[in-house]
């Protein structure tokens, strides 16, 4: 199955597409590098890529989010520096959780929003490949904003109001589907990340004429939509926390009951508990059997910790007690892929939501 990027004629295989995002780029701008990748080569000139992402990596001794902070600054600094484009499973994850690294803030953070605000900044002369890019983007800056100054950005409001012209009659958006869930796999996704963005960015922007038409436009679409799978039950949720009109009381407690219900007996959440997704094989994941991992217990943690569950809960104990004791020696929580075993990318999500969800417990 082949789906056209926006630009052009190209076509290409879906599951090629943010493989090839980088060499489009590379030809629409002339071979010329943005400033922003410029910066991303000069801050990770001194940081390589990290290791591999593997099952076997052992566990390290102690909790280092020192070590954690490393990868994921060379996680997304190598894929920015090498791919120019951003992405679900890397660096969009990353700008949203780099304010629980206070401590060790510097450079290559600064790095990855100068490049997604380059990105934004040259919209009309360097288009965005897919309305995904400018969703993401949007909803990713939002987050960095209200996680850090506590402002919203110019760029970011100019970025967040680029989203609802793209927003299609029934509430949704042309998601990219390369068929890697959960981020890049249906349009539901899509809705959930534009209505976190909209919903948490600063100075009261959910609430500007613009927004409230597009949130409505969303709410339509979530009363047509049931959501697919429990993973964007809790996106959903996530969102909810901060607009409450997205998600009725009895939904928001249905789903906090059913999170809570996955959780397995040594404390962690595994990611394929949260949906229904076949790997590239054709196979099943396995649903009841998969081990915890650092993506569905960080998520779970997180959003759990954002619905009103104290830290003293014994199941966010239990859940941050496993954040705790299963980091790898890298600095990392693996995650298996849902769809193949030859990268496991979302690893690089599931360290990012780790982290966050330790900070929103108080675990340093």
């Amino acid at each position: 199955m082949k789906r056209k990027l926006r630009q052009g004629s190209i076509s290409v295989p879906l599951g090629l597409g943010l493989f090839l995002w980088s060499a489009v780029l590379v030809a629409a701008e002339g071979k010329e590098e943005t400033s922003s990748a410029n910066s991303a080569d000069r801050a990770g000139a001194s940081i390589n890529a990290p290791t591999p992402n593997r099952s076997d990596e052992p566990i390290a001794p102690t909790l280092s989010l020192a070590k954690a902070a490393r990868f994921l600054d060379a996680a997304s600094l190598s894929w920015t520096r090498e791919r120019k484009c951003g992405t679900c499973h890397t660096n969009y994850p990353y700008l949203m959780a780099r304010h629980s690294f206070k401590e060790f803030a510097g450079p290559p953070g600064e790095r990855i929003r100068e490049f997604f605000e380059d990105r934004a900044t040259n919209w009309d002369t360097r288009k965005p490949l897919w309305d995904t890019e400018v969703v993401a983007t949007a909803s990713a800056l939002a987050f960095n904003d209200a996680r850090t100054s506590g402002k919203l950005h110019p760029l970011t409001r100019s970025a967040l109001d680029r989203m609802w012209p793209l927003q299609r009659a029934n509430g949704s958006w042309e998601w990219l589907k390369c068929n890697w869930p959960p981020a890049e796999a249906d349009d539901y996704y899509g809705v959930t990340i534009a209505a976190l963005g909209a919903a948490i960015a600063p100075d009261g922007y959910a609430a500007t004429p613009a927004a409230r038409a597009g949130l409505a436009k969303i709410r339509d679409y979530l009363r047509a939509n049931p959501p697919p799978s429990l993973h964007h039950q809790t996106m959903l949720l996530w969102a909810a926390c901060h607009l409450p009109e997205l998600m009725g009381a009895a939904e928001r407690g249905e789903t906090v009951r059913r999170l809570l219900a996955l959780q397995r007996p040594d404390g962690g959440w595994s990611l394929p508990s949260l949906g229904e997704w076949k790997r590239h094989t054709g196979g099943p994941n396995d649903r009841a059997g998969a081990p915890s991992d650092g993506y569905a217990t960080g998520l779970v943690i997180y959003v759990l910790r954002e619905a009103g569950l104290p830290k003293e809960n014994r199941a966010i104990r239990s859940g941050a007690t496993w954040l705790a004791t299963h980091q790898r020696e890298s600095g990392r929580w693996f995650t298996r892929s849902l769809s193949n075993d030859r990268h496991h990318y979302i690893t690089n999500a599931g360290t990012a939501y780790a982290v966050m969800a330790l900070a929103a417990c108080d675990v340093r």
